[in-house]
């Protein structure tokens, strides 16, 4: 167990320990902050508890051999990790601009990290301790584990795995894997042939012994040809299920890139003990004296309360790394962390969250999950919730309830993000009021991410129809338990299947309703989604039809500006779109209400269940003026 202390980082905090050397020496291209909501963190935690030495090298100098030798070698093996979030994303933004900052990187700053960490660091240990096994893990190698769409190259590359030289990957949530490589490695024991490991992907050379395997295009192949790409991807999609996925294989040159299938779903008792490890919950204290870590401020006083995500969006990435089972943790051990939290000496009585990926699906179940996986034929959430769904919204409800009754405590407030479609129905009723009446900190994040039931499709999300709906019920229910809160919308932009056109239409919706949104996402093609698959390739990998996708910066960047009317620098690309769509005639729609001289202000909302909100009367009589124009 730690007593208390942090995972060592030098090998003074090592000796310190009595230890001579490591078993496992974990490198990350985050800060290290011993904390849940970090992977390393995480990982260090749960193989310290297996009673392995652990130390921690965090953002090495990855041009010198300095940081990688400070522990020495390790008896087991090296884990590295790119972080919190895939190296390039963290570096660059979606234009291929250098970012400002790192939010993971003490005191923000940039350039700790290298580009493609994950191969950076591998090549550099494998150069310095040739031998070693070097274990992948992390959100980065968990979404590059097989040949993929690079956004930033514009170009495939190969699995991860190749590139960084190293002995085994393991994606996903890797707490069940970890610890089975750690004791195969232990043992001396092969973790390469058909009874190798699940969650983790390996390189053979021979696949004849692989007797119930999908065989997907190689690399080379997919290279070449997007319908092979195509064809990879719809073959390996449907195996990142825990009981009914298979072993997929891909050729790498003269060799193989084994896929093994993911690891059966944490039970309710394993995720109460994986999150009761003795997390001291802040960065080391190395980081004070250069101004902390951005992200911990978010999470510091947040809680997980749940894994995984059933929604299936197209442009989401959880479906690959957390999957479609809902695995939550008891109230026990929710209220436990939540006392933990209470006691510290700088809490001062908010809770900024207790929630997952999907902040409303804690604790949902369906019967099916067990024994069958999640269904190959259909989705959970699409076109409707499916009556085998069952939802947590009572016990939801009794965990809020006890949370606030622990001392010291005087908010919970849901930061996590909310499937709105899941609250349209009378079953919901009870939850929206509970959230609406004590758990909104005055805004309440959803995301409808466009108006157009066409690209919505595309995403895999319900109709528009649905936010508006949800939208009504909201303003209908904070009038009723008396409060004025507000809706965060987020929205993406240059999603594939939106042209200028259906950036147009949700441009105009905004302008109508007088929603002038900062939260608008540029679409990024992130590997191994499917929206990431149909940008490249210009097709739908599980339809086969044809998809457009705006791949011109200029045409993308008009699609943001068209959403974000308001800012000015915005200006020339919303007249350039609005001209290229054959609309000039909006643009004193667009001057008027959004543009360099926009003075406007949102009317107050009318407190009343038959009032909307948004619009001041003289407003209104605008809208209602310029009512014809709107139409596409």
């Amino acid at each position: 167990m730690s007593n208390g202390r942090f995972l060592p980082t030098t090998k003074k905090e090592m000796a310190q320990r009595g230890w001579h050397a490591c078993d496992v020496i974990l490198v990350t291209g985050d800060a290290y902050v011993d904390h849940p909501s970090y992977g390393t963190a995480v990982i260090g935690r749960v193989l310290e508890d297996a009673g392995y030495k652990v130390g921690i090298i965090a953002q090495p100098d990855w041009r010198r051999s300095d940081d990688f030798m400070k522990f020495g070698k390790p008896r087991l093996f090296f884990g590295v990790s790119a972080g919190n979030l895939d190296s390039i994303l963290s570096n660059y933004s979606v234009n291929r601009k250098l970012r400002r900052t790192d939010a993971y990187s003490p005191g923000g700053r940039t350039g700790l990290r290298p580009n493609r960490a994950s191969i950076v660091y591998a090549n550099k240990i494998k150069e310095l301790f040739p031998g070693v096994p070097v274990v992948l893990g992390g959100i980065e190698a968990s979404m590059r584990r097989l040949a993929h769409y690079d956004y930033w190259d514009d170009a495939v590359r190969r699995s991860v795995l190749v590139d960084a030289k190293a002995d085994i990957l393991i994606y996903g949530m890797g707490e069940k894997p970890v610890l089975e490589v750690a004791e195969r490695i232990r043992k001396g024991e092969d973790f390469r042939g058909p009874n190798g490991i699940r969650q983790t992907a390996v390189i053979c050379p021979d696949i004849s012994a692989f007797k119930d395997a999908v065989v997907v295009p190689g690399y080379e192949e997919i290279r070449e040809d997007k319908d092979a790409f195509s064809r990879a991807f719809q073959m390996a999609y449907p195996e990142c299920d825990p009981v009914r996925g298979k072993t997929v294989i891909q050729k790498h040159g003269e060799r193989y890139l084994v896929q093994f299938p993911p690891a059966y779903p944490l039970s309710t008792p394993e995720m109460d003990h994986i999150y009761g490890l003795p997390y001291l919950r802040d960065p080391h204290p190395g980081y004070a004296r250069l101004g902390g870590v951005p992200g911990f401020e978010v999470v510091k006083f947040s809680i997980i309360s749940h894994r995984g995500c059933s929604a299936e969006c197209n442009f989401c990435s959880l479906y690959a790394h957390q999957g479609r089972i809902i695995q939550s943790r008891s109230k026990e051990s929710i209220l436990g962390e939540v006392m933990q939290i209470a006691d510290r000496k700088d809490f001062r009585g908010t809770l900024t969250d207790i929630g997952g990926p999907t902040a409303n699906l804690y604790d949902a179940f369906c019967e099916t999950w067990g024994s069958c996986g999640a269904c190959r034929d259909k989705h959970c959430m699409v076109p409707k919730k499916c009556p085998s769904l069952k939802l947590g919204y009572e016990k939801t409800i009794e965990l809020w309830a006890e949370v606030m009754k622990i001392p010291k405590v005087k908010h919970l407030f849901i930061s996590s993000g909310l499937r709105y479609d899941l609250l349209v129905e009378k079953e919901a009723e009870a939850y929206l009021r509970a959230l609406c009446k004590d758990h909104i900190s005055g805004q309440l994040k959803v995301a409808p991410e466009h108006n157009s039931d066409s690209v919505l499709k595309l995403m895999n999300k319900t109709s528009f129809k649905d936010y508006e709906v949800f939208a009504e019920k909201f303003r209908q229910m904070n009038y009723e338990v008396g409060k004025k809160q507000f809706l965060v919308n987020y929205f993406i932009s240059a999603h594939p299947g939106s042209g200028l056109k259906e950036a147009l239409h949700l441009a105009l919706y905004l302008v109508k309703n007088r929603i002038q949104p900062e939260q608008v996402q540029d679409f990024i093609p992130l590997p191994m989604t499917v929206s990431g698959c149909m940008y490249y390739t210009g097709n739908n990998p599980l339809t086969g039809d044809s998809v457009y996708s705006a791949k011109d910066p200029v045409d993308r960047h008009m699609q943001r500006a068209l959403l974000q009317y308001k800012q000015p620098q915005n200006r020339k690309y919303v007249a350039e779109a609005l001209h290229r769509a054959g609309r000039s005639d909006l643009v004193k729609i667009f001057c008027e209400w959004g543009g360099s001289d926009f003075r406007g202000r949102p009317g107050k909302a009318r407190r009343g269940p038959k009032g909307k909100a948004g619009h001041s009367g003289r407003d209104q009589e605008k809208a209602n003026d310029y009512e014809d124009s709107w139409e596409l």
